[in-house]
């Protein structure tokens, strides 16, 4: 592959304090691939043969039930590590990552892993950090689905969404990527019908602007206000 930009990873938290000559040999054993909007980059039960790490754009991770019911897991954004399988002890993919805009991604074979993490700590340590904070909104999304109506829960999944992945517009604070009232159905746990009168609702109140594939928070204080179920009606 074309000789990468050591800029371009050591920005990264995965590289954090790894020298120009140790990152010549990361890339050394690394391979680049574009990702056209809307491939898929793995599937769920696919044998995972690598672990990869997104250097520009989005990836879009769902989980799909036995009875065939998708929910949106989580974005992936740039700097991030993804299908690391290895990390977790599994030899699957749990998940389907597809990209949800145009995408770059260097990959590396699950058998440098061990050789990876032992001579780069950064490197481990991020994948750590990854699967632990993963695990973290994983379990603040069932404590959600559990305890909050459905009104909250889409706020606090925009408001996160927006954290992640904000661009200031003239507007307000835009989701950086393309995402639809289904996408955010799926994050919620409810049906497209009910996200789009509450999106409806909120932009007659002036808290958020929604069109096509896109939403954007413009008043962030009051939609969390609903997130946590503190605004007046």
């Amino acid at each position: 592959m074309p000789s990468l930009d050591r800029s371009l990873i050591a920005v990264f938290p995965a590289f954090a304090g790894v020298s120009g000559g140790e990152l010549d040999h990361v890339l050394a054993s690394a391979r680049s691939a574009r990702r056209p909007k809307d491939s898929g980059v793995f599937s769920q039960g696919e044998e995972a043969g690598h672990f990869l790490l997104l250097l520009s754009g989005h990836i879009r991770v769902a989980q799909t039930s036995p009875g065939g019911h998708q929910v949106i897991a989580r974005y992936i954004t740039e700097g991030e590590l993804f299908g690391i399988a290895v990390a977790m002890g599994r030899s699957t993919y749990p998940a389907t990552s597809v990209a949800a805009i145009d995408c770059v991604a260097l990959d590396w074979p699950n058998s440098l892993w061990p050789d990876l993490q032992v001579r780069f700590p950064p490197f481990g340590a991020s994948a750590h950090l990854t699967i632990g904070s993963r695990l973290q909104d994983t379990q603040a999304r069932v404590m959600e689905m559990s305890t909050e109506q459905v009104e909250q829960r889409i706020a606090h999944t925009i408001l996160s969404l927006v954290k992640q992945s904000g661009r200031k517009t003239e507007s307000g604070i835009e989701i950086d990527f393309p995402i639809t009232g289904q996408d955010i159905a799926e994050m919620t746990g409810t049906t497209l019908h009910t996200v789009s009168r509450h999106l409806s609702g909120w932009e007659s109140d002036v808290l958020v602007r929604s069109g096509r594939q896109k939403v954007t928070v413009t008043d962030p204080h009051e939609l969390m206000l609903v997130a946590e179920n503190r605004r007046r009606k």
